[in-house]
């Protein structure tokens, strides 16, 4: 049975669109425009935006610009859109018009088409609901698109900012655990002096707290709202309360703390808000590739790496090579963390290439911002649960490098000189015997003071040197 369609108008003529979907003529240009990349607004996007139309709906409605009977019908079907529903009706491609026109279309043709039938209408008849003379009034596209990404952005913080609690709590849990273990330290992948596990695993866990604390403070620039602006900042076809009216709406009814924008032209000309917390993304990306990266290196093996800790085992690792197990939780977040870090370039260009009054890149910075907050939240979600709690340490081999490193001669500076304690690590790096091995033979210390000395806990910090040359 052949599809049914209505013909809609705008201003280029007209054309067929379904007659069962709640979008409209633009929006299936956009369609046909823009067969880019398949990929569709994010949902907490699609839920924003429905947002700004339910705060910009009430305002009109408070300022008597929109009679009560559309308003409501506007504001129920807008409540169903930021409810999850009709979100199958948001079809426009992520590269698209700048600025966000056809996705803001989209919204206002889905709503109206939606509060038309709410009031009885067929789907079409815009003299009942208009998507530009009412569910559009008192906007533009360039003020409420920025609008909608900084709600996006603020409603999806939460679950990111969770994720990464539970992962400092959790690497603060095994630095607990492994801190009567002790190791060699490593510099310039050589030994060094000794530290014990639970120290390098309390660094992971400071490192996600402060990239908490840059993140948390990079987000309020983002709370700032330019609503109002419409076109190009001068507030153009609105109220002169406006600004302040749907500033409030839009606080009640996202339940966020917003400021109003200080100055409406910089809130469509700049993105720096965005650059901001893109950038305190990607830092934070970069702290988890080094944290991944270690885990990989300290779980190399089994037999011909470090082999300090072991990761869970969560998957065979070959193809072809019988009971291999990788890394695959640390693989997995090292690739999200890459993409978070090209995510923040493309943002950063696109922030850049505004232009004037506008800055018409907004679309490919929505996606790219809202994808590294997901994909963060996720991934890290899974390697705290997968990977972090899992890990055990290997106390004998941890021992095993802790007794042979060289970099224990260092210890010995301040009781036999530098130049001894060099001779006795060139020696042990030479020979393979261990440092204690020399210093026992050459009598520059006992078997006592040599225990004595070696004290973890009076090695993996700062050292009191007059107790322990009396001990010795």
């Amino acid at each position: 049975m052949p599809e049914k369609f209505r013909v809609e108008k705008d201003t280029l003529g007209e054309r067929k669109v379904p007659a069962a979907c709640y979008y409209g003529i633009q929006t299936a240009r956009a369609k046909e425009n823009f067969p880019v990349s398949g990929l569709k607004a994010k949902p907490v996007f699609i839920k924003a935006t429905a947002l700004v139309k339910i705060a910009s709906c009430r305002a009109n409605m408070r300022l008597g610009l929109l009679d009560r009977k559309r308003g409501v019908a506007i504001e129920k079907a807008a409540s169903e859109v930021s409810s999850g529903s009709l979100h199958n009706e948001f079809i426009v491609d992520v590269y698209q018009a700048g600025a966000g026109t056809s996705h803001n279309m989209n919204a206002n043709e889905v709503i109206a088409n939606r509060a038309i039938e709410i009031l009885g209408g067929k789907k079409g008849d815009y003299s009942i609901v208009h998507p530009n003379d009412h569910v559009n009034m008192s906007q533009s596209t360039n003020d409420t698109m920025p609008a909608a990404l900084r709600v996006a952005v603020l409603l999806s913080f939460p679950s990111l900012l969770d994720s990464f609690k539970n992962l400092a709590a959790s690497l603060a849990a095994k630095s607990r655990e492994f801190d009567p273990i002790i190791k060699s330290g490593r510099t310039h992948l050589q030994d060094a002096v000794p530290v014990t596990l639970g120290q390098e695993f309390g660094s992971y866990a400071s490192s996600i707290k402060s990239s908490i604390k840059n993140m948390t403070a990079s987000l309020e620039g983002v709370r700032r709202i330019g609503l109002g602006a419409t076109a190009v900042g001068t507030g153009i076809n609105t109220h002169p309360t406006y600004r302040d009216v749907v500033l409030k709406e839009l606080s009640k009814a996202s339940g966020l703390k917003l400021v109003k924008a200080a100055d409406t032209f910089e809130a469509l000309n700049s993105m720096a808000d965005f650059t901001a917390f893109s950038s305190s993304l990607k830092n934070t990306a970069v702290e988890l590739i080094r944290i991944a990266n270690d885990l990989r290196l300290l779980s190399s093996g089994p037999r011909t790496g470090l082999a300090e800790i072991r990761l869970p085992a969560l998957q065979p690792g070959s193809s072809i090579m019988p009971g291999k197990v990788n890394p695959v939780m640390a693989e997995m977040l090292n690739m999200v963390s890459f993409q978070v870090i090209g995510n923040d370039l493309t943002v950063s260009t696109a922030a850049a290439a505004g232009q004037l009054e506008l800055n018409v890149m907004l679309p490919v910075i929505n996606y790219n911002l809202l994808q590294s907050i997901e994909l963060l939240t996720n991934a890290v979600n899974v390697f705290t649960e997968k990977c972090v709690k899992g890990i055990e340490a290997d106390k004998a081999r941890c021992r095993e490098y802790f007794e042979k490193s060289a970099g224990l001669a260092t210890i010995l500076n301040s009781f036999i000189g530098y130049s001894k304690a060099a001779e006795v690590a060139r020696d042990s790096v030479k020979t393979g015997r261990t440092i204690k091995e020399i210093v026992l033979e050459r009598g520059l210390l006992s078997e006592n003071e040599w225990t004595r000395l070696m004290e973890p806990k009076a090695i993996t910090g700062p050292m009191d040197l007059k107790r322990l040359k009396k001990k010795a």
